[in-house]
């Protein structure tokens, strides 16, 4: 009797629930509507889009366009952070036909890039291309304090418990404040990317702060145990723009601008990358490099060029770094150069990727993610925005 061919399983992947096409212009900011079947979004033209049902949108016409805003489900607050500087907060009745203005406020002279509710503090977080980070009380409507940021911040999150602000800017550099009521202290700065800050998100139980970068990298910096490691997460081809954590499952949701969606397995023992080893020759066959003359001259050979191999970081040629591997728990989903001691080191097991990737087939300007409903917006380059069930592949 003939052995029956078993068909594969299917490869787990995100269900994309709706495609929003109302938009004439690209959505630069969105949030999902937590309990409806619906998202707040805004593009650049002075309108705000609050679609209910997906079959229909209610309107709303503002001087100046939307930039970025923050939707606190618990209170129905919206502060959306304008174009022009100020942020505006409004109450959201119940059917969401009615926005109620409950505080304004003039933060910056430039266009907000990032606004926070803290709700626990009754504060509002912001940060602007005129690189100010500022908040203010959401009672009074009366500024804080102001901190000033080598460039303009792109990316923001804060730690209610321990009042540490993290502050993302174009020139690479990660900054923690720590706040009080009406001054902020420098804690430290980080850098590892090579490209400007894109995203950032904090896992406040574990106590890790993920930064992507247009570098196409993310980082994972441990604060809390372990402090002072900083773990690369290479898996993305274009600039990433956009990061969420799922806390239940310890996954980590990332986006880029290609469409890509990968889904990280935080819940492995990860290792840091080696720092690259300085060296004027080969640390395998000591042949030159080409900027080693003393050497080439002794020996009589040609220079060589030098390459580092991402597992142990010794300095190599590139004889002696011929072959390719993914190194999962280093980071690295995709190939990349290892010497070839480290090669026959690594296992199939080593081998096994810790990472899911998806095709959000548009490219993907804004994220948001929703752990209640399990939901992903993405807004794409293509004036679509998309909403996907990701309990198939976040569970």
């Amino acid at each position: 009797m003939a052995a029956q061919i078993q068909p594969k399983p299917q490869t787990r992947t995100p269900v994309l629930l709706n495609k929003i096409e109302a938009s004439q212009d690209v959505v630069n900011t969105a949030v999902i509507i937590p309990k409806e079947d619906g998202v707040i979004s805004s593009g650049d033209t002075p309108h705000l889009y609050m679609l209910q049902t997906f079959s229909y949108f209610i309107s709303f016409l503002f001087l100046d366009s939307c930039s970025c805003m923050s939707f606190n489900p618990e209170t129905r607050r919206l502060s959306m952070g304008m174009e022009n500087g100020t942020i505006s907060e409004f109450i959201l009745s119940e059917d969401y036909n009615k926005m109620t203005p409950a505080q304004t406020y003039q933060a910056h002279q430039g266009r907000v890039t990032v606004v926070l509710f803290v709700l626990e503090m009754e504060w509002v977080l912001s940060t602007g291309q005129d690189k100010n980070f500022t908040w203010h009380c959401s009672e009074s409507g009366t500024q804080l304090g102001l901190y000033r940021t080598t460039a303009w911040v792109s990316g923001l999150q804060f730690d209610v418990e321990t009042r540490h602000a993290f502050v993302g800017d174009y020139s690479g550099q990660v900054t923690i404040l720590k706040l009080e009521l009406d001054s902020c202290s420098l804690v430290t700065t980080f850098k590892g990317h090579t490209g400007n800050v894109t995203a950032l998100c904090w896992d406040p139980v574990q106590r890790v702060l993920f930064s992507g970068s247009s570098d196409h990298s993310i980082i994972m910096w441990d604060i809390g145990g372990r402090k002072g490691t900083a773990i690369e997460l290479q898996g993305h081809n274009e600039k990433v723009q956009g990061l969420c954590y799922a806390p239940h499952s310890r996954q980590l949701i990332s986006c880029s601008s290609d469409g890509g969606i990968v889904i990280w397995n935080m819940d492995v023992t990860r290792q840091e990358t080696p720092e690259w080893l300085d060296s004027d020759s080969c640390q395998k066959c000591e042949q030159p490099f080409f900027w080693n003359f003393k050497q080439m001259w002794d020996s009589k050979k040609i220079g060589l060029r030098q390459h580092h191999c991402r597992k142990c970081g010794q300095a190599v040629c590139g004889k002696c770094s011929a072959k390719r591997s993914t190194i999962p728990l280093m980071g690295f989903e995709f190939e990349v150069r290892v010497c070839d001691s480290c090669h026959e080191s690594i296992t199939d097991e080593d081998r096994a990727p810790t990472a899911t990737f998806h095709d959000s087939k548009h490219s993907i300007v804004y994220m948001h993610y929703e752990p209640t409903t399990g939901w992903l917006l993405t807004s794409g380059a293509d004036k679509v925005v998309k909403l996907w069930d990701m309990t198939p592949v976040v569970s």
